[in-house]
């Protein structure tokens, strides 16, 4: 059994085919999928997938991509959106200063806007970095958020980043990356994050892993994130999978 801790199974990729894709997943024994928030439109229609499938939980939350379209108002329907019993995370959000699609002073602070909604609901907040490895985690610490839980989503950082964040009690999360044969940095943080410290993902439909690299991703394909990892750490995949899904129920406090 896996958990695809990040998958955007709400983006319009899928109009065609979403529940078909979801018995995929299912048939190949992903049991659990979280639904990220990257906006207030798909905050609502993850929300919405929360409702039509029993296994399927969500996070809710302003992408840093669209921090400029944040306002007070938008904060207080995310802060809404979280109170919906199978909202487990604020996310994703985080600073990207690779594409820089928002101001970057306007990300900073959505971002630690969105840090203190966590904050005063009690849950985890799910972080987009790119490019912005100090600062984020400078962030972080500034405003309490490992208190309530940190997920370092589809993480790009350096081996001692990843080992920094471990010890603030954070979780790491790969994604298809990791199954790139010119990944070094991204097997070297499979190999040092201690196993109950790991997280699966696809980013669906993004970030592909081999051998589909190239086409849309979906859940089904998490379990090629697990063989990786499982091999770089000299595990079962069995072993790979029921840690990873542990560590994901205990991250989103899932019973």
């Amino acid at each position: 059994m896996l958990f695809d801790s990040h998958a955007h199974i709400n983006d319009p990729r899928f109009d065609g085919d979403r529940h078909e894709m979801i018995q995929r997943a299912l048939e190949g024994g992903v049991k659990w999928i979280l639904v990220p928030g990257a906006s207030l439109e798909s905050s609502v229609s993850g929300v919405a997938l929360t409702k039509a499938y029993e296994f399927v939980y969500a996070a809710v939350g302003v992408h840093p991509h669209e921090a400029k379209t944040m306002d007070d108002m938008t904060l207080e329907m995310i802060r809404g959106l979280a109170k919906s019993p199978k909202v487990r995370a604020i996310g994703e959000i985080g600073l990207d200063f690779y594409y820089d699609f928002s101001p970057r002073e306007i990300q900073r602070i959505w971002f630690k806007r969105q840090i203190q909604l966590a904050r005063s609901l009690d849950l985890p907040v799910i972080i987009h970095d790119r490019d912005a490895h100090q600062e984020v985690f400078d962030m972080l610490v500034a405003h309490g958020a490992f208190d309530h839980g940190v997920i370092m989503h589809c993480f790009s950082g350096s081996r001692e980043l990843a080992l920094d964040y471990v010890k603030k009690g954070a979780y790491i999360s790969l994604a298809g990356p990791v199954t790139f044969k010119n990944a070094r940095k991204a097997r070297e943080v499979a190999l040092a994050v201690p196993l109950d410290r790991l997280l699966i993902e696809t980013d669906s439909p993004y970030l592909t892993p081999e051998p589909f690299r190239g086409r849309r991703n979906e859940p089904d394909y998490v379990r090629f994130v697990a063989m990786a990892i499982a091999g770089i750490k000299g595990i079962s995949f069995d072993e790979l999978g029921e840690a990873t899904v542990t560590n994901t129920k205990r991250a989103l406090g899932i019973r």
